[in-house]
């Protein structure tokens, strides 16, 4: 089939699957990118995230992770939600962690999605990533039309705002691509003037060791360090403080994927019943979540730190 003719199959199977948009774009080196990565990392901005460092090339160039690899299929999925833990003085956990882990939620509509490819177009080579390799997502979501990375490194779709998972397929196959939009941040700050540890240094440049998200997940330190005594706001895992400020997420929407739906014991957990958290009951809440990847001894320590 001609290339325009696959590329609505794809987009059509993708809004059957659940995703909210797919963009696609050429398989090819990322130029631009590839000068911000190499200074963001000088920078040491990657604190101890030091994966960051690996494969360079590959995250830079889809190519060399697949074979002969001429498109990008970008895809988005909503994830947002108005349902909010029910004691509001309780340690939080970014909107994203509320429902199943979204790994294997995607994975699982990526993986049907690249059997239906090859099954109804013919023999195509390709991978799906959702987190899981050194894939730029954003960058990718961006160059295909998706939206516009923001001020605070969000992709910002311009009719539903920056609340999305975003994964991808790289294949063999050659589509017809999408282009980039415009920036329309324009002259707003509040996601910088807001984020409490000062982590947006420069608009669209943050400093990932000082991000509450890298702070309560990635961080594996014991302690937390004293700096960000009294500058979490609350946050336990993750941190959604730089897009509840966005003014473009006054149009998110609420999810469509049941399997996002947040957990009510989770929710109307108190403050105290985090502080008394057990190790039997943290497997218990997060035995599906992307939360797990704190493990108990991780969340523990920053519920302390917040508590202390």
């Amino acid at each position: 089939m001609p290339a325009h003719k696959n590329t609505l199959l794809i987009k059509t199977k993708a809004q059957e699957l659940g995703f909210s948009y797919c963009g696609i774009s050429k398989a090819e080196f990322l130029e631009e990118e590839a000068h911000h990565l190499e200074t963001w990392l000088k920078r040491s901005y990657n604190g101890k995230m030091s994966y960051m460092e690996n494969h360079f090339d590959k995250r830079l160039d889809p190519r060399l992770l697949v074979d002969g690899a001429k498109s990008v299929v970008s895809l988005l999925l909503n994830y947002h939600t108005n349902q909010l833990q029910t004691d509001t003085t309780a340690p939080k956990i970014s909107t994203y962690a509320n429902g199943e882990d979204y790994h294997v939620v995607i994975k699982d509509k990526l993986k049907e999605f690249l059997s239906y490819i090859q099954s109804t177009i013919g023999e195509v080579n390709g991978r799906v990533f959702v987190d899981s390799a050194p894939v730029m997502d954003k960058a990718w979501a961006k160059k295909s039309g998706l939206g516009w990375v923001g001020k605070n490194s969000n992709l910002i779709h311009p009719k539903q705002g920056s609340f999305f998972f975003i994964a991808e397929l790289i294949i063999d196959l050659e589509l017809e691509s999408d282009g980039p939009i415009k920036d329309y941040c324009g002259t707003c700050t509040r996601c910088i003037d807001a984020c409490p540890t000062d982590a947006i240094v420069e608009p669209y440049v943050v400093n990932g060791s000082k991000c509450i998200s890298y702070l309560t997940i990635e961080l594996k330190d014991a302690i937390i360090p004293n700096e960000f005594k009294g500058k979490m706001d609350g946050w336990m895992f993750g941190c959604d403080v730089c897009q509840d400020v966005c003014p473009w997420n006054r149009f998110a929407k609420q999810h469509q994927e049941p399997r996002f739906n947040p957990k009510t014991n989770v929710l109307e957990m108190s403050k105290n019943d985090w502080k008394e958290l057990t190790s039997e009951v943290f497997n218990e809440l997060f035995k599906r979540s992307a939360v797990k990847r704190t493990k108990f001894d991780g969340l523990k320590r920053n519920i302390e730190f917040l508590t202390d």
